[in-house]
């Protein structure tokens, strides 16, 4: 780090040395009665003018203490383990690169269309770090455990890569006890082997620019907000979900084309809409938002890892500071193909348009990264009105009950508030909101807000471990709680999971993760939920659990 401020202060002092230098001569050769004491005091002048460039480049350079790596860290320079991974970026996100770069993961993948700055001019210069330099790590949070558990096969590894294969064989854990409230105490366990394989085609077959990403999956275990909390929205586990109890369930096999100079890709085939679509790692190192808020992933058409659809992606960034992706994707049922396999048994509902925009500035002298996003989505599928079934005299009135499609807002943001322990994006300390907003005609949850942090170093002698708190509360549609109310006036039943007209639900969620060993990551959880089910009938419900990630 030494050597390279004072190698950018050199390059800084020769440039305006050669300036000043320059504007000596000629102002000897325009005048020759020059007297020695105005020479003398030019040299004065040109000395304080260089000193002052000096103090002011260097202003402008990140501390150095920020920057410095931590000693015996599990991670690489970059923080990022070496891809594939399961997490990925919302800005950006690094190429297969080979094991012996120097740099594998200060690239980013996709080039600006312009080399301006967008939002961030708007900033302050002592404020905008980004008009001097990009800081190209990718955004990312080692879910996946830093390192590898088996370091004795990266030399087979190697070798996979430079021929242009590369891939990930993780395990994760979770159990996780009721330990007070809910409907009972008790605990339950799942589990999720994930084996993601990536293939280079420009190093298999002179393809340039082109990729097949494929990901398979097994889960099995029980839901612990089903079984002992009587929550049925929220899913307080985050290995638990779609696909059941399958052997090798497919979730990815997508095609991704890099063209126009590495400033545009797209990606076309199966694929899940929460891989890149109002997503976060900060967001995906929490158990109940990943790999998206649960307002949207109760969305049919929102297809939420691991379900995935026939689909397509387009991506490019406008300015150095800003990213747009937009796609087009099937919507069939989130129960439907339960296997991942069986594609011709899928039911097409109708067609998902989303597109998001995001600024990611870099802010202070220290280059604090932030990434602000805005996403929309249109579901061209009919739902049936969440009034649900009705008395008849209600059923006979006109403009009562109709099908509609359903629309999607989200935004999420975070910042980096200070930076220890790296150069890398997630070296540092976040926080961290968002809001989403759901058709609440015909949707369950038609509102989510949340607010947190994501801290690391918070224990000096760990600085790689990270502590993350959220609060998220979720808002069941006023329509469908009106629904509920008439049923329960007609003396229908609204279910055994519903013990009541539902209004809304809070969960306050607290972790640790520490990097046991090289591979391996260790998150204690605790969860808090007010309300669950979403009335009072059940008041709280506090859980606490363990999740391990093992990364072969």
């Amino acid at each position: 780090m030494k050597n390279t401020l004072e190698k950018h202060l050199m390059i800084f002092h020769l440039s305006h040395l050669k300036s000043l230098i320059a504007g000596g001569i000629i102002a000897l050769c325009s005048s020759s009665v020059l007297h020695a004491q105005t020479i003398s005091a030019t040299s004065t002048t040109t000395q304080a003018l260089i000193e002052h460039a000096i103090h002011q480049d260097a202003s402008m350079l990140p501390d150095p203490h920020v920057l410095q790596r931590p000693l015996n860290s599990p991670l690489p320079p970059s923080g990022v383990p070496v891809a594939p991974w399961p997490g990925l970026a919302t800005m950006n996100i690094p190429s297969v690169n080979d094991y012996g770069d120097k740099k594998p993961h200060h690239i980013m993948t996709l080039e600006p269309l312009s080399s301006h700055e967008g939002p961030s001019w708007l900033l302050p210069s002592e404020l905008d770090a980004q008009h001097m330099t990009d800081m190209e790590d990718p955004y990312y949070v080692p879910t996946a455990g830093s390192s590898h558990l088996i370091p004795q096969i990266m030399p087979f590894r190697e070798r996979l890569q430079k021929k242009g294969f590369a891939f990930s064989f993780t395990y994760k854990g979770e159990a996780m006890a009721n330990i007070n409230g809910g409907i009972r105490r008790g605990m339950d366990y799942v589990h999720e082997l994930t084996l993601q394989m990536n293939f280079d085609l420009g190093k298999m077959a002179g393809l340039e620019g082109w990729s097949v990403h494929t990901l398979l999956m097994n889960r099995a275990g029980r839901e612990v907000s089903h079984d002992m909390a009587g929550e049925y929205y929220v899913n307080l586990m985050e290995v638990y979900g779609l696909s059941g109890h399958v052997v090798a369930h497919l979730v990815d096999l997508y095609a991704e084309k890099q063209f126009l100079n590495n400033r545009m890709d797209i990606t076309f085939g199966r694929m899940s809409l929460t891989h890149v679509f109002a997503t976060s790692p900060l967001i995906c190192s929490f158990m109940v938002t990943c790999s998206a808020p649960v307002a949207l992933k109760l969305d049919p058409g929102f297809s939420v890892y691991p379900k995935a659809t026939w689909g397509t992606r387009l991506r490019f960034r406008p300015t150095r500071d800003t990213m747009i992706q937009l796609g087009a994707y099937q919507v069939s049922p989130l129960t439907g193909n339960p296997s991942g396999w069986s594609w011709g048994s899928e039911q097409t509902t109708g067609l998902m348009l989303p597109i998001e925009f995001t600024w990611q500035p870099f802010l202070t002298r220290n280059r604090l990264p932030g990434h602000y996003v805005f996403g929309y989505a249109h579901d061209t599928s009919r739902y049936g009105d969440s009034l649900g079934s009705k008395p008849a005299t209600l059923l006979a009135q006109p403009g009562m009950e109709r099908s509609a499609p359903m629309d999607m807002f989200w935004f999420e943001g975070d910042q980096m508030i200070y930076r220890m322990g790296g150069r890398n994006q997630m070296a540092g300390g976040y926080l961290m909101a968002g809001y989403i907003h759901n058709t609440p005609h015909v949707s369950s949850i038609s509102d989510e807000a949340y607010g947190g942090l994501s801290f690391n170093g918070i224990i000096p002698s760990r600085l790689t471990d990270r502590l993350g708190i959220m609060y998220s509360w979720y808002h069941v549609s006023d329509r469908k709680r009106l629904g509920q109310m008439y049923a329960l006036d007609a003396g229908l039943s609204l279910g055994s999971q519903v013990r009541g007209p539902q209004t809304d639900s809070h969960v306050i969620e607290a972790y640790y993760a520490i990097d046991a060993v090289p591979g391996v990551t260790v998150q204690p959880e605790f969860e808090y939920m007010i309300r669950p089910g979403e009335t009072s009938h059940i008041p709280d419900a506090a859980l606490v659990g363990l999740k391990v990630i093992a990364n072969l």
